[in-house]
């Protein structure tokens, strides 16, 4: 079962799951979060971006974990 958490850094989540999911850029991209190839969005909290974009970061993470549950059959 994926473990995505608001504190996750996008580095993180991109470094951990895009390789397994990559449609987790479609989620993010869906959300308005284009941000994803940016150089200081690596670092950045999933919280702190969710942020900046207005985006709930509950709704983030349920997003990212259904998504990653789903492809990976968890």
């Amino acid at each position: 079962m994926a473990r995505v958490t608001k504190e996750m850094t996008m580095g993180e989540l991109l470094q951990t799951y895009y390789e397994q999911c990559p449609e987790i850029v479609d989620v993010l991209t869906g959300l308005g979060m284009h941000c994803i190839g940016c150089p200081s969005s690596i670092g950045e909290s999933l919280a702190d971006a969710a942020y900046v974009h207005g985006i709930d970061s509950d709704l983030l993470v349920e997003k990212l974990n259904a998504t990653i549950n789903a492809k990976l059959g968890e």
